[in-house]
């Protein structure tokens, strides 16, 4: 004869069955990104309340890392997409045939500066991220070091030991400011040059680092006056009560695209397409537009507290295929030059 907590395990077992038949029916995707990690459940949750029967897996990590993975995995590609990671290195990606070329719902909704040319594009953009420094109005008071307006502001003896920035072998915020450097002061060493500026700034920095939300970290909490970082950052710690002032450089600022593609060889392409029409539509901008101030879809992203409202127009010209095609030589030539103040290695 049962019992009835012999019927209750029964019971049990049947349910977890049940559970367990409908997560193996999930297609589960596999998404590389440089997403940041307090973006993730949101854009997750958003997605799955359109597309329930398919479930993410992320692989995270600073742009840097996640391009120069990507790259090594070219013979046998892991990925199914890839979500919020440079277009500069979604170019470079595409020049080598990585990513399968897809014309997600919404892509007319996108401005056509903010997505691949092609037609069907291999890529576009989710939202716009770019340069800002992050200054410690208080330890900035102990030391007398005034308020800067400008990229050269930076280079004053003042600063000496107190600038923090992304390393940009690592970090997609580090290699824009370099490349928006090189654009506004020329990549050719000489007077004026933008190597030039980085060699005067290297004497004052104290260390890169390995993140792009790091200096802004750093900052925030007195550990250094200056960190260069970039706008989310800077707008989330100001509004957590962190002493510090944005500051956006008069020169113009490094920008880039946080962009979506689809991995070339994937196994999932209907899924990983169902992603992409998502990550294109106005509910996913709107998402991106509570952490950005410029989102790929126009007049969806609402005013940050901190961030000037003329922020589009303050951003470098910017040519991302150059970009991407300098790449290896940039930083080779970056590394030779500075990489003996960077982060050690985890």
């Amino acid at each position: 004869m049962q019992t009835p907590g012999y019927k209750k395990l029964i019971t049990l077992a049947a349910l977890l069955a049940i559970a367990g038949a409908a997560q193996a029916q999930k297609t589960q995707l596999l998404v590389y990104t440089a997403l940041e990690t307090d973006q993730l459940k949101a854009y997750q949750e958003g997605f799955n309340k359109a597309y329930p029967d398919i479930d993410i897996r992320w692989v995270r990590d600073s742009t840097g890392v996640i391009t120069a993975k990507l790259l090594a995995e070219k013979a046998n590609p892991q990925a199914d997409a890839v979500m919020g990671v440079a277009a500069t290195s979604l170019a470079l990606m595409d020049k080598q045939g990585m990513l399968e070329a897809y014309r997600p719902l919404n892509l007319d909704a996108i401005m056509s500066q903010y997505r691949d040319k092609k037609n069907p594009p291999a890529w576009f953009g989710m939202d716009i991220w770019g340069a800002t420094v992050c200054f410690n109005t208080v330890e900035a008071k102990k030391r007398n070091i005034p308020v800067p307006t400008t990229w050269k502001d930076l280079l004053k003896p003042e600063f000496k030991g107190q600038v923090v920035m992304p390393n940009p072998a690592s970090s997609g915020t580090g290699y824009f400011d370099v490349t928006a450097w090189l654009t506004l002061w020329g990549d050719k060493d000489g007077k004026g040059g933008g190597w030039e500026y980085m060699d005067k700034l290297h004497e004052n920095i104290a260390q890169y680092t390995h993140s792009g939300s790091k200096p802004c970290n750093m900052a925030a909490s007195g550990e250094f006056v200056a960190g260069i970082s970039f706008e989310y950052r800077a707008n989330a710690n100001k509004a957590k009560g962190a002493p510090i002032e944005l500051i956006f450089p008069k020169e113009g600022l490094g920008w880039d695209i946080e962009a979506f593609a689809i991995h070339k060889g994937t196994k999932k392409l209907d899924a990983a397409k169902k992603l992409a029409d998502w990550a294109s539509s106005k509910d996913a901008m709107l998402l991106y537009g509570k952490n950005f101030a410029i989102t790929a879809q126009p007049g969806v992203a609402a005013p940050l507290a901190n961030v000037p409202k003329d922020y589009e127009q303050r951003l470098v010209k910017m040519d991302f295929d150059w970009a991407a095609s300098n790449r290896e030589r940039i930083l080779a030539e970056w590394t030779r030059r500075y990489n003996a103040k960077s982060e050690p290695k985890k």
